[in-house]
């Protein structure tokens, strides 16, 4: 079955704009799909049957993202993300004030935890040391934002995830495959909130913090131990050539956390919590799968690549713009890479694009403008920073900026 081009965008347009109306992301997508498939000419049983074979392509991921809840949940619920942020930030001190909030909120990501959640775990302590050194809120707000972009490209998230499914790929591959980018991002993210501390702008005041009680947080090397285990256990496949999938390894992760914390009573308590965090996120990949079903089926792919040909525009420019659309249409980097990814995956190999590093530019692009006020991680961050909209919105273009940079260094990467 094929369905039209015109259809596949008139569909995925439906979506984007239910999605900036605050319609439920998950229901605009899957709206958008059955649009798509009427008007594209697949009849109803076949948008329909359509939409749930994308939809159940999605299932492996989901599965994945699921347990990836546990590390997550009780790397917040223990304590440990916020030790591991806040031995970070103290060890570079106020000095390096900006540079350690980056690298903190950039490890937290980058050992499984959502960004949204490392940027609320980071911020307390980076509020307070921030008003210590004098900086605006805007500085430190970019600072947890870029380290967060920085440590999403190179993290067990569930944008990750999704990508190396797509890609059929190891995860840790796909993880390493932006490192560099990642490192090169995070530097850029150091220079542009020292720029922004230097410009008029709210300041922190006693009231933007909240009181700390560190006497109850786990120790370093109890917070740290878990995460270490998971990107061993990930590292067996590339290393050794003995497979132990994410499915298993973040779990694994997180209860060794459990352990090494004197939480294991909890386990109950922080698996459900770790659940809560990553239900929306599963849902709403099953909402992308509909649509990404629709756009696979169409012709779009083709009418891409024949677009960048009459453009002479070099094909593999297609994955890292891919991710960019997406992600800004969905105001997701999950929902970006996992629709980019699925979508166009078939159409980057096919064009010679080794799958490495066909999916390191669709992730990467899917962090340049992910964070558009239709989505909540806009709304998110600048909520716990105390920022208006309008101060918020004035970071869009230095948030892009720095998603650039993980994509222009990705795609260098390749060329090479």
């Amino acid at each position: 079955m094929e369905i039209t081009t015109l259809g596949a965008l008139l569909g995925l347009a439906v979506a984007i704009f239910l999605i900036v109306k605050k319609v439920q992301p998950t229901y605009s997508l899957i709206l958008g799909a059955l649009v798509g498939g009427l008007v594209g000419g697949a009849g109803l049983t076949g948008t329909v049957s359509t939409m749930i074979t994308g939809a159940e392509g999605m299932m492996s991921s989901v599965l994945r993202i699921l347990t990836s809840g546990i590390l997550a949940g009780i790397l917040i619920q223990t304590g440990a993300a916020a030790k591991i942020a806040e031995v970070i930030v103290s060890k570079l001190g106020e000095k390096k004030a900006l540079a350690s909030i980056a690298i903190a909120t950039m490890v937290l990501c980058a050992v499984g935890v959502f960004i949204d959640i490392s940027v609320i775990t980071v911020a307390p302590i980076a509020l307070a040391i921030g008003e210590k050194a004098g900086y605006n809120k805007a500085s430190v707000l970019l600072a947890m934002i870029g380290g967060g972009k920085a440590g999403n490209v190179i993290s067990p998230n569930p944008n990750t995830i999704a990508v190396a499914e797509n890609f059929n790929l190891d995860l840790s591959a796909v993880m390493a495959a932006n490192i560099i980018p990642a490192l090169c991002a995070l530097i850029v993210t150091i220079v542009l909130a020292t720029v922004i501390s230097k410009k008029k702008g709210s300041t922190i005041s006693k009231e933007d913090l909240s009181d700390n009680d560190n006497e109850k947080l786990p120790s370093f090397l109890a917070s740290i131990i878990g995460p270490v285990v998971v990107i061993a256990l990930l590292s067996l496949r590339p290393l050794t050539g003995f497979v132990i999938d994410p499915l298993i390894a973040l779990p694994v992760g997180g209860f060794v956390t459990l352990i090494c914390t004197g939480h294991i009573k909890s386990a109950k308590d922080f698996t459900a919590f770790g659940l809560t965090k990553v239900a929306g996120v599963a849902v709403l990949l099953i909402g992308t799968g509909t649509i990404a079903g629709i756009i696979k089926a169409s012709n779009l792919q083709v009418d891409v690549i024949n677009l960048l040909e009459v453009l002479n525009m070099p094909t593999f420019i297609l994955a890292p713009i891919s991710g960019i659309l997406m992600a800004a249409a969905t105001a997701s980097t999950t929902a970006g890479s996992t629709i980019a990814s699925s979508t166009f995956s078939t159409a980057i190999l096919d064009a010679g694009i080794p799958a490495i590093s066909g999916a390191a530019m669709v992730h990467a692009g899917a962090t340049v403008l992910d964070s558009l006020p239709h989505g909540s991680f806009f709304h998110a961050t600048g909520g716990v920073a105390h920022v208006s909209i309008t101060e918020r919105m004035k970071l869009i273009p230095y948030e892009a900026l720095i998603g650039l940079t993980t994509t222009v260094v990705s795609i260098i990467l390749y060329l090479i």
